[in-house]
């Protein structure tokens, strides 16, 4: 797409993995740190699987979808107008699945660390990245419902 998309998306991979080597550093595995009772706590833990811990143990699928999911990312975002809104939702998108890959070729697992409580439910644990790409797809459905999902409009009327 452009620049901007690829210094956003290195952006968001390096603050990714400082934030998850402070907290491998700082909290111990599987103990939570309350930051807010009955809402939010730090419980760094090890995601075997995708989200909600899909596919939990197949460390090889998952990086081989991931492998995929950003040649499709790279395939499409030519697709889109070329946009600050549309360089922020997939450099966010491509810096968090590159965040949550390098985890799993260097780890084997994710490191998940933010873990909240709605409404009584303990919503599963997850981590910057995961932040990063909800957050670019959301900007993408966006641009899509304005039309600028498509990268030259036609002058019919």
């Amino acid at each position: 797409m452009n620049k901007k998309m690829f210094s956003i998306a290195v952006i968001v991979l390096l603050i990714d993995q400082i934030i998850k080597a402070l907290v491998a550093s700082n909290l111990v595995v599987d103990k939570s740190v309350v930051v807010i009772k009955k809402f939010f706590y730090l419980t760094y833990t090890y995601n075997y699987g995708g989200a909600w811990s899909i596919l939990n143990d197949h460390s090889i699928m998952l990086v081989i979808i991931s492998f995929i999911a950003l040649v499709i990312l790279f395939r499409f975002m030519f697709l889109f107008k070329n946009n600050l809104r549309n360089s922020i939702a997939f450099g966010l998108i491509v810096g968090g699945t590159c965040g949550n890959l390098l985890d799993r070729l260097i780890y084997g697992y994710v490191r998940d660390f933010l873990n909240f409580y709605i409404f009584k439910y303990n919503y599963p644990v997850f981590n910057i990245a995961d932040i990063c790409i909800v957050g670019g797809i959301i900007l993408l459905i966006f641009a899509i419902i304005k039309g600028e999902d498509r990268h030259a409009v036609s002058s019919k009327k």
